[in-house]
């Protein structure tokens, strides 16, 4: 069997959001918005017909929080002074059915987030546009799914009480 190497660049778009909140309520929204995931739950499923079924409620609007990391907290005693949280936020079930066509895409799934205070203390969320990362498998059906994240992201982004990006009001 042959194998080949192969490279695909890719476009990226780092959306940047405004958020009303301050930094702190706005985190605690985000992780209530974005629950934790139940791996103890998701492991005891017996079917994937279950695991669907117990997403839908873990994901109330569609992500879950498989990583949080206190990025604040880690560069304590550092001169960088920012008040930022990184996340890993995503849906197993969604990311599924990409998966199912290229097991590369989860490169980019779960989806990673970062909560951030800027240095005049408004607080931003940033994150990468889901379609541009998965269209870049050329595949309709990987695009597809792209789309419902983005879509997804922008639901979000307005529980948040954003402002939403233009590149993601079509969605």
């Amino acid at each position: 069997m042959t194998t080949h190497t192969t490279s695909v660049d890719h476009l990226a778009r780092r959306l940047v959001v405004a958020l009303p909140q301050p930094y702190d309520a706005a985190r605690e929204q985000y992780e209530t918005l974005v629950p934790e995931v139940d791996q103890a739950r998701f492991f005891q499923m017996a079917s994937w017909q279950a695991t669907l079924e117990l997403a839908e409620i873990n994901a109330p609007y569609g992500f879950m929080r498989y990583h949080r990391g206190d990025l604040t907290a880690l560069m304590a005693g550092s001169p960088s002074l920012w008040k930022a949280t990184q996340y890993l936020m995503g849906n197993h079930t969604i990311a599924e059915r990409m998966f199912r066509h290229d097991p590369s895409v989860m490169l980019h799934a779960p989806l990673r987030t970062l909560l951030y205070a800027d240095p005049d203390g408004d607080t931003k969320l940033a994150v990468d546009q889901p379609s541009l990362l998965f269209d870049s498998y050329h595949d309709g059906r990987i695009s597809d799914v792209g789309r419902e994240l983005d879509a997804l992201l922008a639901q979000l982004i307005g529980l948040l009480g954003g402002e939403m990006p233009p590149q993601l009001a079509a969605a």
